[in-house]
C-alpha cells in the first residue's frame, strides 16, 4: 500500500484481545480503515484492567510496530480507550449562593465545573464528568448563562476509576515509548458510535456484553444518567460450560455452535444430545440450563444497574452490542426478564466505514468500540516515513507531521470535553500550570499588600501630631507673609 501522510491510530485494551487500528477520515465524513492488528491479552488484562505492566507494554509495542509495517510510516501518537472493571458513576451537586438580581455568567458556571472536578474520592479518580443540568433557583436548565437568580446548583455525574488502574495504564504506554494523543472514555465513545439521536433523547440503556465485563450506560434527554461495569461477560458462560469436564477452548466452540439465550421449555427435546467431541455428548437440557442460568444472572445485574426512575422511561429501549450480543435469541431473553419490548442489537457504528478486514466486514458488534475511537480522533498520528533500507524496529522518537496539530494545549477542567480523560502527562502539565498561576496570584497579592501598607504608612505619617504641627506652622508662616 502507498504510505499515507495523515491517519488516525487507536488502541483498545480488551480482556481477550488488544486491538490496534489505523484509518483515514475522508472529506465526506466516512472512514477508510488502513490497517488492523490484534494480539491476545487475556494473560495480562483482566476485566478491562491492566494487571501486568511489562507484558502490556510489550504488546502495545508489538501492535504499533505491526501497524507501522503495514502503513510504511512511523506512528507518532495513538488514541486510547479507557473502561473496564471499577469504572462507576456517582452523582454530585455543587451549589453557589448569589446576591439578589445576579445574572449567571459563563465564569460562574466554569467555577462550579472546576469545583466538581476537584472533588476528592478516596482511592478513586474522576475520569470524566457528564453535566446533568443546572438548577437556577427552582427551575432546571441545561444552559443557565444569562438567567437571573439567587442560587445556582450544578448537577454532575462523575465517572470514577481506581487511581492505581489509571496510573498503570499510563505507565504501559510510557514504557512502550508510545505517546498518547488522547485518552477517551470507551463507554461514551461506544454510545456516540452506535446510538441514534432519538434513542439518546427518548431514553435508552446501552448494554455492551464483552468477554469479562458487561457495561451499562443509561441515557435520557441526550444526557448520560448512569454508568456501571458488571464483572460478568461471555467468558463466564464459557467457564460454566467447561464444568462439564471439557477444555475451555472446546467449551467456547460449543457455546458458539449450540448456545441460545432463551429456549421455551416446550421446545426442549429431552432426548437430544450435543456432541462435545467424538466420544462424548451432553444432554441438551443440561447444556441449556447452564447457558441460560449464567445469562440470566448477567441480565438481572444489568437491570439492577438501571436507576429505578428510568424503568418506565426507556422509550428508546435496550440496545445490545459486543460479542455477547450475538447469542441466538438474546432479544427474547432480555424482553422476558426486563419486560422491555424494544430491543435492538447494534452490530456496527452508524458512520460509513470501509475496510477489507474480515473482522470489520463481519459486522458482529465486536469492533464497535475501536471503530468509535477511530472516529473520535482528530489529531494526525502519522510520523516520518519508514526508510525501507533502514531498521524498521528502530526506537528513535518520531514527531508527527500533518495539517492537524499534534499536541493539545493544557486545558482547564471546564474546557475538557465530555468523554475525554486527562493523561498523566496532561495532569502534570495542568498541575504545573496551576502552581504557576497560584504563585503569580500570590506575588500579586503580596505586591498589593505591600502597596497598601505603604499607602497606610504615608497616610499615618501625614496624620501624625508632628506632621499636623509642621503643616500648621507652615500655613501660619505663609499667612504672615501674605499679610505683609
Amino acid at each position: 500500500m502507498v504510505s499515507a501522510k495523515e491517519f488516525i491510530v487507536a488502541i483498545e485494551l480488551g480482556s481477550s484481545k488488544m486491538t490496534g487500528i489505523a484509518g483515514q477520515k475522508n472529506l465526506d465524513g466516512s472512514i477508510s480503515v488502513l490497517a488492523v492488528v490484534k494480539e491476545e491479552s487475556s494473560s495480562f488484562i483482566r476485566k478491562g484492567v491492566v494487571y501486568n505492566i511489562d507484558k502490556t507494554a510489550q504488546c502495545i509495542t508489538s501492535i504499533v510496530k505491526k501497524l507501522e509495517s503495514q502503513l510504511k510510516r512511523h506512528i507518532s501518537q495513538v488514541y486510547v480507550g479507557v473502561g473496564g472493571q471499577s469504572v462507576r458513576s456517582v452523582r454530585n451537586v455543587i451549589s453557589k449562593e448569589l446576591p439578589a438580581s445576579t445574572i449567571v455568567t459563563g465564569a460562574m458556571v466554569d467555577e462550579l465545573v472546576d469545583a466538581n472536578r476537584n472533588m476528592n474520592y478516596p482511592e478513586q479518580e474522576i475520569l470524566d464528568v457528564a453535566v446533568q443540568e443546572y438548577r437556577v433557583d427552582t427551575q432546571y436548565q441545561i444552559d443557565p448563562v444569562g438567567i437571573q437568580c439567587t442560587r445556582l446548583d450544578g448537577n454532575y455525574l462523575n465517572i470514577l476509576q481506581r487511581k492505581s488502574f489509571c496510573k498503570n495504564l499510563n505507565k504501559c504506554f510510557e514504557n512502550a515509548g508510545v505517546p498518547i494523543a488522547e485518552m477517551l472514555n470507551a463507554p461514551l465513545v461506544l454510545a456516540d458510535a452506535v446510538l441514534t439521536e432519538a434513542e439518546r433523547r427518548s431514553g435508552c440503556a446501552l448494554v455492551d456484553i464483552g468477554a469479562d465485563t458487561t457495561t451499562v450506560s443509561v441515557y435520557s434527554k441526550n444526557i448520560l444518567r448512569h454508568l456501571a461495569v458488571i464483572p460478568l461477560g461471555g467468558a463466564n458462560i464459557t467457564k460454566d460450560i467447561a464444568t462439564l469436564q471439557i477444555e475451555e477452548g472446546d467449551a467456547e466452540k460449543m457455546k458458539l455452535k449450540y448456545a441460545s439465550a432463551y429456549t421455551d421449555n416446550n421446545d426442549i427435546d429431552n432426548n437430544l444430545k450435543y456432541s462435545i467431541d467424538q466420544d462424548r455428548q451432553v444432554e441438551s437440557r443440561r447444556f441449556i440450563e447452564i447457558v441460560e442460568g449464567r445469562l440470566m444472572e448477567i441480565i438481572e445485574n444489568v437491570w439492577y444497574q438501571i436507576p429505578s426512575e428510568y424503568y418506565d422511561k426507556l422509550l428508546g429501549g435496550i440496545i445490545l452490542t459486543g460479542g455477547g450480543a450475538n447469542m441466538k435469541n438474546i432479544e427474547k431473553a432480555f424482553t422476558s426478564h426486563t419486560h422491555v419490548e424494544k430491543i435492538r442489537i447494534a452490530k456496527f457504528p452508524q458512520q460509513t466505514i470501509s475496510s477489507s478486514n474480515e473482522d470489520i466486514k463481519s459486522r458482529n458488534g465486536m469492533m464497535n468500540t475501536i471503530l468509535g475511537l477511530l472516529a473520535k480522533g482528530d489529531m494526525n498520528c502519522a510520523g516520518a516515513e519508514i526508510n525501507p533500507n533502514g531498521d524498521l524496529f528502530d526506537t528513535k522518537p518520531v514527531t508527527g507531521v500533518g495539517s492537524v496539530g499534534n499536541e493539545r494545549v493544557v486545558r482547564k477542567p471546564s474546557d475538557i470535553p465530555a468523554g475525554v480523560i486527562q493523561t498523566e502527562a496532561e495532569k502534570q502539565k495542568a498541575e504545573e500550570l496551576k502552581r504557576q498561576q497560584e504563585a503569580e496570584a500570590e506575588r500579586e497579592r503580596q505586591e498589593e499588600e505591600r502597596r497598601l501598607k505603604e499607602e497606610e504608612e504615608r497616610i499615618r505619617r501625614e496624620n501624625s501630631a508632628w506632621n499636623k504641627f509642621k503643616k500648621g506652622f507652615s500655613n501660619f508662616g505663609k499667612k504672615i507673609l501674605e499679610d505683609e
